[in-house]
């Protein structure tokens, strides 16, 4: 059974991989045709004002902290030490003693295409939507029970599930935004400094999928391409396994629910492997075949765009007048309303990154005068450096598209979810936040030299934020441009296409004919089409745009409006070596060793403070095994309790804990406040220092913010998620199905 649904499994993913690999090529070579014509044309946009800092996160860790993890192969929550370095990995050590002595990690999550649930019910009715006929009766234990009223359950729709549980309301709300901001940065992994492969890739995707009938937008679309390609054989795979392996799954409900989950998973390794080795193949093929396609391209540029445009004239004579007659009745009246739907939350959210980046640099002009000028400086500018990275002050931004709502809209366009466009706006926002104080720093960094004293240093540091505010309303009003743009595109073309396929894509083989053989592998007629498609549509999406930007209450700048050169020099500033605020300006002399970077290394989120002792939920003397360590031993009496292996244990252990230590166990569990009497905005709950930041005032008016972090760690090259070795002293046999050798075994995610 097994050796035939692992040829099942193969021969489903050849398949997909075969037909995709063709789409691939085909758009390697439109997508190489138009990266060249591009780089001659030109055709740029207008210029940021912004600067962009190139490695944002080098040597940071976003977070670390204790959390529980449910292991379930062994059906025991487990005290583990996660960290979140600078690629946005989870990973998860033994603990906290582990991670500094630079021992191997438990596991390494890739959180590409998962989902945060922050309850046990929502991912209980995931759980059973998934296996349709296997719901446990009522009165039944389910298939999770957390000891706390605080899980994290990280949900995927093919590979496994993690769970994870905190103490306290406010520890699962900072976890929460750190595992979003995880999700939101790994589901955005096809980099998009690739002019041709990303194009191309993205193309071939949505042209696959086309092909079978399916329009709209899709929500797999995570991750590196070896992911996104997964996605797309689980697509079609999962139905067809659900069907032969359902009926024959046996025990309770629970139990089946349990073996489905670990089927997907092991399913998608096993698809994911064979894909990266097919999909590395196409991309190996085409670049060889690279140089001599762009030779061509240039050699012949001016006969290709001849004869794509006379092919595009062609397809717009026959397809045109049926695409306006489409728009016309089925799209242009419901154009304002979707971008009504996608202005209010976005430009909400862009005004909230304004008011942050203000009330930070305001509050790091008031505690300079209040505790000295210099020395000061230094600590605040080297939080305020990674503002952008900090999911949790970064949240209240985050969480205004929220309240994106597409309502009718969504069914009528075949939109099947709105998240895409939310990430892409968070996205966008952050983008927006790290330019905004990228610039500022620098600006500041070139003016301390001429400084006389505090009172000098704090109206340099009021006129320079007033002068990047002004840089940051430009930049964000072009980026919203440009993303509701992008977004109604994205809604309205493939519902044009579907509307237009039944009398128009027979008809396109027609047209093949007047493409040159020699520029075949450049001019494709399905993308002449789309283009065509995209032409009657356009002119409305702009002028929705336009007329948008007029109305006051959007904070967008006219087309018209177009700042040039305003500081002729500033980009020739971000071309110079990165500031290290700390290094310059904190006055220590010597380096420190690598055990004690490592152990001390910058940390974005401020969490517990290393000198704070045993955690209320740390449960016991298996927290400081190595790994590969036999299960601890009964501990003496003065020991801490021992791990319990029961929800029930557990609870009784958290109980004791949280009873004994009252107040004391909640502070530490929360971000430690420093003496300075700086406001903080790590968690939106916490008291505020006596004296507020003023409210910013208009786009171009003057204008006040906290800042973060504790030092923390530094991850060693090999925790990017992508993969680890087994700790010394564990040798696992091969497992074909691919899920993980033992409860405390190393789980690999991709």
């Amino acid at each position: 059974c097994l050796t035939r649904l692992c040829y099942s499994v193969a021969e489903k993913t050849g398949k997909v991989l075969g037909e995709f690999c063709r789409c691939y090529k085909e758009q390697y070579g439109v997508a190489l045709f138009n990266s060249v014509r591009y780089e001659i044309e030109g055709n740029g946009g207008p210029q940021a004002q912004l600067l962009h800092r190139k490695v944002p996160l080098e040597d940071h860790v976003i977070y670390s902290g204790n959390l529980f993890q449910y292991i379930e192969e062994n059906k025991k929550w487990r005290n583990r030490f996660c960290v979140v370095p600078h690629n946005y990995g989870l990973v998860l050590y033994e603990n906290k003693l582990a991670y500094e002595r630079d021992l191997p990690p438990r596991v390494l999550v890739n959180s590409a295409g998962y989902k945060i649930l922050t309850s046990v019910d929502q991912y209980l009715e995931l759980v059973n939507s998934s296996l349709p006929g296997v719901t446990p009766k009522s009165g039944h234990s389910p298939i999770l029970k957390c000891p706390t009223d605080f899980p994290l359950i990280l949900w995927h729709p093919y590979a496994r599930h993690y769970y994870f549980c905190v103490m306290t309301g406010k520890e699962q709300e900072k976890w929460r935004a750190v595992f979003q901001d995880c999700v939101r940065h790994c589901n955005n992994g096809i980099s998009e400094d690739s002019k041709v492969e990303a194009p191309a890739f993205t193309d071939a995707v949505r042209m696959y999928r086309q092909s079978k009938e399916q329009y709209g937008t899709w929500d797999m679309l995570c991750g590196n391409e070896t992911q996104v390609l997964s996605n797309l054989v689980m697509e079609e795979l999962l139905p067809e396994l659900r069907t032969t392996i359902g009926p024959r799954l046996k025990g309770k409900a629970q139990e089946r629910q349990r073996t489905w989950i670990q089927i997907s998973d092991a399913v998608y390794r096993m698809v994911y492997e064979q894909t990266k080795v097919q999909y590395d193949a196409a991309m190996a093929k085409c670049e060889q075949e690279r140089p001599q396609m762009e030779s061509t391209i240039r050699t012949d540029m001016d006969q290709i765009i001849t004869s794509k445009e006379h092919l595009a004239s062609k397809i717009r004579a026959f397809v045109l007048p049926k695409a306006e007659v489409c728009v016309r009745n089925h799209v242009q009246p419901y154009i304002s309303s979707i971008l009504e739907a996608l202005m209010t939350p976005t430009s909400q959210g862009f005004a909230e990154v304004r008011e942050v980046f203000f009330k930070e640099v305001t509050d790091m002009n008031m505690n300079i005068v209040n505790e000295g000028g210099l020395e000061k400086l230094a600590e605040y500018m080297e939080k305020l450096s990674h503002l952008a990275f900090h999911p949790v002050k970064m949240q209240s931004c985050y969480e205004k598209m929220d309240q994106l709502k597409l309502e009718g809209l969504q069914q009528r366009f075949d939109v099947s979810s709105t998240s895409v466009f939310k990430q892409r706006a968070q996205i966008h926002m952050r983008q927006q936040m790290d330019d905004a104080v990228y610039t500022f720093e620098t600006l500041l960094h070139q003016e301390l030299g001429k400084l006389q004293g505090k009172d000098d240093l704090c109206k340099s540091i009021q006129r320079i934020l007033e002068r990047v505010l002004k840089k940051y309303d430009y930049d964000s009003s072009t980026v919203r441009k440009k993303f509701f743009r992008e977004a109604l595109l994205q809604i309205t073309i493939p519902f044009l296409l579907k509307k237009l396929a039944p009398t128009c894509k027979a008809e396109l083989a027609k047209f093949q004919e007047l493409i040159f053989e020699d520029f075949a592998s450049f001019i494709l007629v399905e993308n002449t089409y789309e283009e065509v498609v995209l032409q009657s549509v356009m002119k409305d999406i702009m002028q929705a745009v336009k007329e948008a930007a007029v109305q006051r209450k959007h904070n967008l700048y006219r087309d018209s409006m177009v700042m040039h050169n305003s500081d002729p020099n500033l980009h020739l500033l971000g071309e110079g070596i990165p500031i290290d605020w700390g290094e310059e300006y904190s006055g220590q002399p010597e380096a420190e060793p690598a055990t004690d970077k490592r152990r001390r290394a910058k940390q974005v989120v401020s969490v517990i403070q290393d000198d704070e002792g045993v955690l209320p939920y740390k449960v016991g003397a298996e927290a400081v095994l190595q790994p590969g360590s036999p299960e601890p031993r009964e501990p003496g009496p003065g020991a801490p309790p021992s791990s319990p292996a029961g929800v029930e244990e557990i609870r009784e252990v958290l109980a004791k804990e949280s009873l004994g230590d009252g107040v004391e166990a909640e502070e530490r569990l929360t971000n430690a406040v420093p003496a300075s009497p700086v406001p903080r905005a790590d968690v939106p709950s916490e008291a505020r220092v006596p004296y507020a930041a003023p409210e910013s005032p208009a786009p171009g008016a003057e204008t006040p913010s906290p800042s973060a972090g504790t030092a923390c760690h530094q991850p060693s090259d090999k925790e990017t998620g992508e993969e680890v070795a087994p700790p010394v002293g564990e040798c696992s046999p091969p497992q074909p199905m691919g899920t993980t050798e033992s409860g405390d075994g190393v789980q690999t995610e991709f």
